[in-house]
């Protein structure tokens, strides 16, 4: 089994394509990830950019406009991932979506339909369309999916336990079963180390973090095992360390794109070293 790590394009707007591709295939990843909202991007030089330097992307979306009637949520997001499976006009197709679906507020009715909504795309698209848990979304808390993981035995998913471990303030110890049934429903991780009061440590290899990122890799162990024994052909990780606010800047040297680009490239180093040999055996 191969492992694939994503670069994320989140924090790095600022930079040119060019350079930011030239960098992410210098640094080894094997694409990255896309958040294509801005209307000014010219998405057809973007792929061929892509090509070019040999990279495949996935795309996080999220129906970013406010919509008061939930009808009018639906047809958005309907509408959007419909859009983003087809962004490549054929030439590169994304590899998979992560979709950060809905409110916390959402009733069983309403995810349902929004879970639904993207089955129906993923069926005319063939593009994976996955479910994020993320904080403000349907999928925010593990004991919240847990019902919907059971009865949707096929529903997979974008692991980012970061959320789930601020969200409860604990390390989900008393929530086992939910947080094994979300590793067998994952097929995408995003790799960044929380804490129980926040969804971002400051610095993941200092020894006051060891508690959580141990959490984590327990966690994301657990998952490229499965994977294995699955038989997966490969499996995708973004290193997704993000910028302020999610990173607290101060007392850092260098500007925030470096220091995101530095804590990334020790997670990516760091999961490369624990993993690639686990799966290649």
């Amino acid at each position: 089994m191969k492992i694939k790590f994503f670069c994320p394009r989140w924090g790095f707007e600022n930079i040119s394509w060019e350079t930011f591709l030239a960098n992410v295939k210098a640094e080894g990843y094997a694409g990255i990830e896309w958040f294509p909202y801005s209307k000014k991007e010219n998405y057809q030089h973007i792929i061929k950019l892509l090509q070019q330097h040999e990279l495949e992307f996935s795309i996080v979306m999220t129906v970013a406009e406010r919509h008061d009637k939930f009808e009018d949520y639906v047809a958005a997001l309907r509408k959007q991932l419909l859009q983003l499976c087809t962004i490549g006009n054929g030439d590169l197709s994304p590899l998979h979506i992560s979709a950060q679906t809905g409110r916390e507020y959402f009733t069983e009715k309403q995810i349902e339909e929004c879970i639904a909504c993207c089955q129906e795309v993923r069926r005319q698209s063939s593009i994976p369309i996955y479910q994020e848990t993320h904080r403000n979304k349907w999928a925010y808390a593990a004991h919240v999916v847990y019902p919907f993981l059971k009865k949707h035995p096929d529903l997979p998913l974008t692991l980012d336990i970061s959320h789930w471990f601020c969200v409860s303030e604990s390390y989900l110890e008393d929530q086992a079963p939910a947080v094994e049934k979300a590793i067998q429903h994952a097929r995408h991780i995003h790799a960044r180390v929380g804490h129980t009061e926040g969804p971002q440590v400051w610095e993941p290899s200092a020894p006051e973090y060891a508690s959580a990122l141990k959490a984590h890799l327990n966690i994301w162990d657990k998952w490229v095992e499965s994977r294995i024994r699955d038989g997966a052909s490969h499996c995708t990780i973004t290193p997704e360390f993000g910028p302020p606010p999610y990173m607290v800047f101060a007392n850092r040297d260098g500007s925030p794109e470096q220091e995101q680009w530095r804590l990334n490239k020790w997670m990516k180093s760091f999961l490369e070293e624990r993993y690639c040999k686990l799966a290649s055996s």
